[in-house]
């Protein structure tokens, strides 16, 4: 087995060095390279051919190839297949807003929660990422585009608190000085609500921003599209996120898919406010993606005014999220479904 370097921490590389018998600033120099992308130890110019070689022997370093891009003709979002050295396959997608470049990664290959209107679960579920998956979608997104990402958001495939320990020191990764120095503030974590998980993660206290998807304003309707819901009632999961807005002071951001004649009618939005009167929170409401397979249609632009207008007169700040990438099928997971039907793993 070879080890994962570009999941240590700088210690911990300083830790593995030393005691392998090489001096421990050599860390420093190898940490260096590996924050600016290289692929290989060779391409490490100041470390001598002897550590060179028993990094090679003994250490692999995590690239994310492209295998697949696609540009919008329309807002330039750009979303890519990547492969990892075992041949699977995530998807990722890169933004563009005023203040920056925003990029949506994946935590896992496929997901396990089954919700019915994601492309990822009917997939099926292939394995977690590691962080140094994670940080390369970024790095190889910032090599080809020739920019600096500046925000993160984990809403690609797989459910990022059922890779928690992962996850974590990805962001404690990405976050670092030494590492790509995007500020926690600008990380967004998207979670399908595994309760016990997020009471975990509030009390970490990272200066993340917690997006739950709801989807719903009841347990019938978030039941029929989210399995996870049979585990964690909806009471209980909106009680975890009044907890976790004590325990941060992060205000939640919820994800409300709107599908037309399931869950975005005025008596739906009513319920909904009712069960967020009081509560920091920030509403986003998403059309909900065209998925082979679903039937689900979007709610139409009248639909999405008159929902958004009664969480407004309830004092519940929500706004519908732009729609993005609408001509590449930007919502992650669909990208990957056409590669495995062509064969790919």
């Amino acid at each position: 087995m070879l080890t994962d370097i570009k999941s240590m921490t700088l210690e911990e590389l300083e830790n593995f060095i030393v005691k392998n018998g090489f001096p421990k600033f050599r860390a420093k120099q190898i940490h260096g390279w590996l924050v600016k992308s290289v692929t290989n130890f060779d391409e490490m110019r100041n470390i001598p051919a002897d550590l060179r070689n028993f990094l090679k022997t003994s250490c692999y370093i995590s690239v994310a190839t492209i295998e697949k891009k696609q540009v919008s003709r329309y807002d330039k979002t750009v979303k890519y297949l990547f492969s990892f050295a075992d041949g699977e396959c995530v998807e990722a997608v890169l933004m563009s807003y005023k203040h920056g470049y925003s990029i949506c990664i994946s935590t896992q290959i496929g997901c396990k929660m089954g919700c019915t209107f994601c492309a990822t679960g009917k997939s099926g579920f292939s394995r977690n990422l590691v962080p140094s998956e994670m940080l390369s979608q970024i790095e190889s997104a910032q090599k080809d585009m020739n920019i600096r990402i500046s925000n993160i958001v984990l809403m690609g495939m797989g459910e990022p608190l059922d890779n928690f320990d992962n996850v974590v020191k990805f962001i404690r990764l990405v976050s670092s000085d030494d590492n790509l120095n995007i500020g926690m503030r600008h990380i967004t974590l998207s979670t399908c609500g595994i309760v016990p998980k997020i009471y975990e993660l509030a009390n970490l206290k990272l200066r993340i921003t917690l997006s739950v998807s709801l989807h719903a304003p009841n347990d019938e309707i978030r039941r029929r599209t989210m399995p996870i819901a049979k585990k964690y009632p909806m009471d209980e999961l909106l009680q975890a996120c009044r907890d976790y807005f004590k325990i941060t002071g992060r205000r939640v951001t919820f994800e409300y898919s709107m599908i037309s004649g399931v869950n975005d009618s005025n008596d739906a939005a009513r319920e909904l406010a009712r069960k967020l009167d009081g509560m920091s929170c920030h509403v986003n409401l998403i059309p909900v993606n065209t998925v082979e397979g679903t039937g689900y249609k979007k709610s139409d632009i009248n639909r999405q005014k008159a929902f958004i207008n009664i969480l407004a007169d309830k004092n519940i700040m929500a706004t519908v999220r732009r729609t993005l990438g609408s001509d590449i099928d930007a919502a992650c997971g669909q990208l990957r479904r056409k590669h495995l039907k062509e064969g790919g793993k």
